[in-house]
């Protein structure tokens, strides 16, 4: 995806049981789509930033997180364990399954955690978290938290940092 294309729909099967589509989200909010899994370290050391930045922009923004895995080959990142994952860690966000991998090829993701930050519906923000991944003690470019808090926010592309997402 390039900044400033427009929100891909999609229908994916949340932890939940129930479908979730991005027509039922509000456009007033921004809707950060972050593709993620169980068993990625870079996930891990996000985990707790990415559920208090949800926390924290709840009333104008939206995080999806979504697994595209191959959970044949990573048995951890299956349906099953993604339910496990979302109550142990109490997400605060839906966290979907993307079974056939479709939906992170049309976004053109590539790694856990890759993120697609969309304003109006319309994409301002994509790649890593912020510039520290293993010591938030450290972050001195908080990218996906600014894109959340200025209104005015210039689009910018980053590299995502994380594990390769795992394709069959």
């Amino acid at each position: 995806m390039n900044l400033g294309q427009g929100l891909i729909d999609f229908r994916l099967t949340g932890v939940d049981g129930a479908l979730f589509s991005t027509n039922s989200i509000d456009i007033e909010k921004k809707i950060v789509v972050f593709f993620t899994c169980n068993h990625c370290p870079y996930v891990h050391a996000y985990e707790q930033r990415i559920i208090g930045l949800q926390k924290d922009y709840k009333e104008s923004a939206q995080f999806i997180g979504i697994n595209s895995n191959d959970d044949k080959k990573y048995p951890e990142d299956s349906f099953d364990n993604m339910k496990k994952r979302s109550r142990l860690k109490n997400y605060n966000f839906p966290y979907l399954h993307d079974s056939n991998q479709e939906i992170a090829k049309l976004y053109g993701a590539t790694h856990t955690p890759h993120f697609f930050v969309f304003s109006k519906k319309s994409l301002i923000y994509k790649g890593k978290f912020d510039d520290n991944w293993s010591d938030k003690t450290k972050v001195s470019a908080n990218h996906l938290e600014q894109s959340l808090s200025c209104n005015n926010f210039n689009p910018k592309d980053t590299f995502p940092v994380g594990c390769s997402i795992k394709w069959r």
